[in-house]
């Protein structure tokens, strides 16, 4: 049985947004909901280990139904597995994101960049690629764009949220970074911007931008509108960047959003 759970969600970059060309929009909406969806299984209400796992073994279960052309449970699934046959979707891509997700159930810290980026490779890379699949653009060099991406939005994501995922008992920081820069778990506790913490945080931010650039190419390959939305993404991710640095990189106390004079000029920098 899956459990409903009932959530808000802040986002940096939605989804099937009005640039979105408007047949892909439900097939873009029905790959948003099985992320979303799974990621609350992981991360929302007070359920048990044990729970959140069964939760998404289920969606797994669905995939190993969908594969073997057997009618799902879950009833939107089988709108699900109907755009999957319409476009080829790849399901080892929806099992990476559900094993992103269950690693957030059993693992709360990460011993170096590697290890991070593994994580991002399997929770953020995976709807980059279904999209290009959709878009008929997945090549290899667009995978690779996509790829840096993504996992640098998902990097984004954490930087905003070390005091909100310290609550649920996560670190994504690299550890054998903090140790170096002197960055302890007490100080992530008591959101304490003293030492090295801004150093440790402009080096994230600047490598973080880095990667982000380094699939920029991708926002000029694609055509027309999805080429705008590209470069409108990539235009987000930047801008949230410069405002940590802008904070003096205290996200515990002014945790750095878009607002919608952001998208403005987003969208004025994204269209030439």
């Amino acid at each position: 049985m899956v459990v409903a759970m009932e959530t808000d969600h802040y986002e940096n970059f939605p989804v099937a947004s009005i640039l979105m060309p408007p047949h892909l929009r439900r097939p873009v909406g029905l790959i948003y909901r099985f992320a979303r969806e799974a990621d609350d299984f992981a991360d929302e209400g007070d359920l048990q280990p044990a729970q959140r796992l069964a939760l998404l073994d289920s969606f797994s279960r669905e995939l190993d139904r969908i594969e073997a052309c057997q009618a799902p449970e879950i009833a939107w699934f089988s709108q699900l597995a109907s755009i999957i046959r319409e476009h080829h979707l790849p399901i080892p891509l929806f099992r990476d994101l559900l094993s992103a997700f269950s690693q957030d159930v059993v693992k709360a810290r990460y011993a170096n960049y590697a290890d991070v980026l593994d994580y991002c490779r399997r929770s953020a890379n995976p709807v980059g690629r279904l999209l290009l699949v959709l878009y008929g653009a997945a090549t290899p060099q667009n995978n690779q764009w996509s790829d840096a991406i993504c996992s640098s939005l998902q990097l984004i994501n954490f930087w905003q949220d070390v005091a909100v995922d310290y609550l649920k008992d996560r670190i994504y920081f690299p550890q054998d970074e903090m140790a170096q820069h002197g960055i302890s778990e007490s100080q992530i506790a008591h959101a304490q911007t003293n030492g090295n913490w801004r150093d440790f945080m402009s080096f994230q931010v600047s490598r973080t931008r880095q990667l982000l650039q380094s699939g920029a190419p991708l926002g000029r390959e694609l055509k027309g509108r999805l080429g705008l939305e590209m470069r409108m993404i990539i235009a987000g991710g930047d801008r949230i960047l410069s405002k940590i640095a802008n904070v003096n990189y205290d996200v515990f106390r002014r945790r750095p959003v878009l607002k919608p004079h952001d998208w403005v000029l987003m969208l004025a920098r994204s269209a030439f």
